[in-house]
């Protein structure tokens, strides 16, 4: 049994290593994607782009560039302990031990088994017999028209892309915690603006008052000032609610309760100073730097590799499995060289009759992929018109910020004597309250145009890919240029 056994073991690994070589040379590679995009990547962007830096600082961190401590201690906060992080951490894990499963999958299988077995044959007690056996099992499909492998490439390409949309949650995090942090000393500004302009109201009103008093105005005058000061006090609840809603979406995204930051961020504080220049690249770096493209391409290369798994479907498949081991109905005997043996079969499955289910198979994958590809291609164009709408919505907030300075200094000039002018007596006190409202309005706008302003530059950063560092190693697919 034994010369049997090593005259038919080469020969069995001699077939299947035959087999291997003829069908692995033959196979597509799941990862190779010869579709590109239908659409030309321009060479420059149509809008205008910021003046650049001497030494672009990197996208990575982009936050630091506003040199803001509070708001670089909330996004380092999210980045560690946000609930969007942490799901897309365990999404990741998830894949990745799905990725070692295929990979797995590859290589032959061994077990180890022992038991015994007791039988007894008539009905008498003397002819009952225990057979003891120990050895091993060992299985292998040997992945020989390479759906086993394709099946490891879309693995690998599922937990490529698990980490892409980790590091894109990542990169989406910093710039929503920083635009909420935005939101709220903007409406930190915003409460002051109003809270100067109801004391300087204040004062107008008691001007009014003597002046009614030494019979020089009207009742009409007291009452038109009385109802400019509380209608400024009435914006103040409405202003304070934006505080308070930024102030715990900044709890909840740094994975607190929502008041667990009032003591931290209560204190008012200007808003940042946006970088004096920003890095802008070409449009093809952008689009190898957003980790969300990055995120459907990878999707893509695993949809593609699947894809070639279920073409693998239409072919044979190889089992090997085998055993060896010992038998008896001695324990004592059960290492001899007589109770030794040994088993090795091969399995070769071809399909011949299925109604149609691996061509419905390949069908519905095919469409998956096409799917898969859309979403890419999608992804692209999105990225572009991010970086357009950002590059636009900074120019022209930069030209609308440069208005409201001029506009604020030339309102509180004009109140300041229109003021002087009432309590004199050479302007009637419509001029006042007129003033009065330009000014809250004038500076209320500037406010916010600085806020406006920031919001570009994050939305800018957001949208080149910034918040993320780019080592994937899988090299990305390159879309048609102009």
């Amino acid at each position: 049994m034994h010369t049997r056994f090593f005259r038919i073991t080469p020969l069995a690994v001699l077939l299947a290593l035959t087999l291997s070589a003829c069908a692995l040379p033959g196979r597509r590679p799941a990862g190779e994607l010869t579709a590109a995009a239908t659409f030309a990547v321009p060479d420059a962007w149509s809008e205008p782009a910021p003046r650049a830096t001497p030494t672009p600082a990197p996208l990575a961190a982009w936050w630091r560039q506003f040199d803001d401590a509070p708001l670089e201690q909330l996004i380092g906060a999210a980045l560690d302990d946000a609930p969007d992080v942490r799901s897309a951490q365990a999404k990741l894990r998830q894949a990745r031990a799905s990725r070692d499963l295929a990979v797995a999958n590859l290589y032959p299988n061994l077990d180890l088994s022992s038991g015994a077995t007791r039988s007894r044959s008539g009905t008498g007690s003397g002819n009952s017999q225990t057979l003891y056996n120990v050895g091993f099992d060992a299985r292998w499909e040997p992945s020989i028209f390479g759906g086993l492998v394709d099946a490891a490439d879309a693995a690998r390409a599922d937990a490529a892309a698990a980490q892409a949309n980790l590091e894109s949650t990542r990169a989406s995090l910093a710039a929503e915690v920083a635009l909420e942090y935005v939101t709220l000393r903007l409406s930190q500004q915003r409460l002051a603006v109003v809270r100067a302009n109801v004391d300087s109201q204040a004062e107008t009103l008691r001007i009014s008052e003597w002046r009614e008093q030494a019979g020089l105005v009207t009742r009409l005058d007291v009452e038109q000032a009385r109802a400019n000061l509380e209608q400024s006090r009435a914006t103040l609840p409405g202003l304070e609610v934006t505080r308070a809603g930024a102030e715990h979406r900044l709890s909840v995204l740094t994975g607190q309760a929502p008041g667990a930051l009032r003591g931290t961020l209560q204190e008012p504080r200007p808003l940042p100073s946006p970088p004096d220049g920003i890095a802008i690249g070409i449009p093809s770096d952008t689009l190898r730097q957003r980790p969300d493209v990055r995120a459907a391409e990878l999707a893509l290369r695993a949809e593609t590799a699947r894809a070639a798994q279920s073409e693998a479907d239409r072919y044979p498949s190889l089992t090997l499995s085998g055993s060896l081991g010992w038998k008896s109905l001695h324990l004592s005997t059960l290492d001899g060289g007589r109770s030794f043996v040994s088993s090795l079969a091969a399995s070769l499955v071809a399909p011949v009759f299925d109604a149609g289910r691996i061509e419905s198979r390949i069908a519905a994958q095919t469409a998956v992929r096409e799917q898969a590809f859309v979403a890419w291609e999608k992804s692209l164009l999105v990225a572009l018109e991010d970086v357009e709408n950002a590059l636009t919505a900074y120019a022209n907030g930069r030209e609308r910020l440069d208005a409201r300075h001029k506009a604020a200094a030339a309102a509180a000039n004009a109140t300041e004597l229109a003021r002087a002018q009432y309590q004199a007596g050479l302007v009637d006190f419509q001029r006042v309250l007129e003033s009065e409202r330009t000014l809250l309005n004038t500076q209320d706008s500037l406010v916010s145009a600085k806020a406006d302003v920031l919001t570009a530059v994050i939305q800018l950063y957001k949208a080149l890919g910034g918040g993320w560092d780019n080592t994937g190693n899988v090299a990305p697919m390159e879309p048609s240029r102009s």
